[in-house]
C-alpha cells in the first residue's frame, strides 16, 4: 500500500513512500540531531550492514578532472589549477534501500559524489544530487520532516503532520518538482545544495554553488517508460557507456551575488547568476570491485581543501557528522 499524500515530498527527497512509522529513541531529544537523522532513515529503509542509510545503491567509478583556466580566478584550491588529478566518483539513488529499482520514482534525487587525489597526496571532496535546492533549511528541520512523514499515515487524520509541515514549508514540494528519473547517470544534472567561499591567490573571496553538466546532455524518462527499465539499468548503462568512451561532466561554480543567501538551502539562487567553468570531469572507467570500493569509500561535503571554505549554512557540518555517523554503522 501506498501513501498518496506524501508522493510528492517522498518521492522527490528518496523516503519509501511504503513505511509509514519511526519509533525514536527515547532519549532522542539528548542524542546530537545528526544520530537523530540517521536513526530516523535505518527505522525507514532499515538496517543493512556494510550500506549506507541513505543513498544506499551506486556504482563506484574512475577518472580524472582537468581544471579550465577561468577556475583559478576564483580560487586557489589545487584541484583548479592547471593540470589534471585523479578523482572517485560515486553515482547513487535515493533512499537506504540497496536493491531499490532504478526506475522506481523513490530512487530519486540521484547523486554525484566526487573524491579527488590532490597534489600533496590529501584528498577533498564535492558531494551534490539532482535536487536544485533542499527542502528544509535547517537540521532540525530536516528530522522533522523525517518525524512527519512518520506520522503521516493512510487514517491519520486530515491534515495529517506532513501536510502541516509541508504548509509552513513551502519549499519541500518546490524542491520535489524539481527531479525526475534520469535516462543515464550520465545524463543527469547534479546541483550543490549549500554554498562554499572560493578564495583566489589575491585573497578574493565568493560564495558559490557547484553544478554538474553532463556533456552527453540531459535527458530523462517518462514515469511509465521508467517503471519498465531493468531494475538495474542505470549502472548498466554507466558500464556499457564506459566500454565505449568516457562519461564527462562540466563542472560550474554559480556564484552569488550581492544579497543572494548563502546560509539557506531552500532558496536558489537566480538564473542569471554568473557561472565559471571550473574544468572537467573525465570518467573512465568503473571500480573493478564495485561493493568493496563503495563499503570503504567516506565522502564528506565539508572535506574541503585551502582556497574552498564551508558557509555558515548549518545543513553542512550535520551533513559531515551525519555520513560519519552512517559510515561508522556500516559494519554493525
Amino acid at each position: 500500500m501506498r501513501q498518496p499524500v506524501a508522493t510528492i515530498s517522498l518521492i522527490a527527497l528518496g523516503f519509501a513512500v511504503t513505511v509509514f512509522g519511526i519509533v525514536p529513541r527515547a532519549s532522542a531529544q539528548e542524542t546530537p540531531v545528526e544520530e537523530q537523522i540517521v536513526d530516523a532513515f535505518q527505522t525507514l529503509f532499515g538496517k543493512h550492514p556494510g550500506q549506507r542509510v541513505n543513498h544506499a545503491k551506486g556504482i563506484v567509478a574512475e577518472g580524472s578532472f582537468k581544471a579550465s583556466p577561468d577556475a583559478a580566478g576564483l580560487t586557489r584550491a589545487a584541484h583548479f589549477q592547471a593540470g589534471t588529478v585523479p578523482v572517485t566518483v560515486r553515482f547513487s539513488n535515493a533512499t537506504g534501500v540497496p536493491n531499490i529499482p532504478d526506475g522506481d520514482p523513490n530512487a530519486n534525487p540521484h547523486g554525484l559524489a566526487v573524491k579527488f587525489s590532490l597534489p600533496d597526496g590529501s584528498e577533498t571532496d564535492i558531494v551534490i544530487n539532482s535536487l536544485h535546492f533542499f527542502p528544509v533549511a535547517t537540521p532540525a528541520e530536516f528530522r522533522d520532516l523525517l518525524l512527519a512523514v512518520a506520522a503521516s499515515k493512510p487514517d491519520s487524520p486530515k491534515p495529517t503532520k506532513l501536510e502541516e509541515f509541508v504548509s509552513k514549508h513551502p519549499a519541500v514540494a518546490k524542491a520535489g518538482a524539481t527531479v525526475r528519473t534520469p535516462e543515464s547517470f550520465a545524463t543527469e544534472q547534479y546541483f550543490g545544495i549549500n554554498a562554499f567561499g572560493f578564495t583566489n591567490k589575491a585573497g578574493e573571496t565568493s560564495f558559490i554553488r557547484y553544478v554538474a553538466e553532463p556533456l552527453a546532455g540531459v535527458k530523462y524518462l517518462a514515469p511509465e517508460d521508467a517503471a519498465k527499465r531493468a531494475p538495474d539499468y542505470l549502472s548498466e548503462d554507466l558500464k556499457a557507456r564506459l566500454a565505449k568512451a568516457p562519461v564527462q561532466f562540466r563542472l560550474l561554480a554559480q556564484v552569488a551575488a550581492a544579497g543572494d543567501p548563502i546560509t539557506d538551502a531552500t532558496i536558489p539562487w537566480p538564473e542569471d547568476r554568473k557561472r565559471v567553468e571550473l574544468g572537467v570531469l573525465t570518467i573512465t572507467a568503473p571500480a573493478a570491485d564495485n561493493e568493496e570500493a563503495a563499503k570503504s569509500l567516506l565522502f564528506l561535503p565539508g572535506n574541503v581543501t585551502d582556497g574552498v571554505a564551508p558557509s555558515d549554512d548549518p545543513l553542512i557540518a550535520v551533513r559531515d557528522a551525519s555520513y560519519a555517523v552512517s559510515f561508522s554503522r556500516r559494519s554493525e
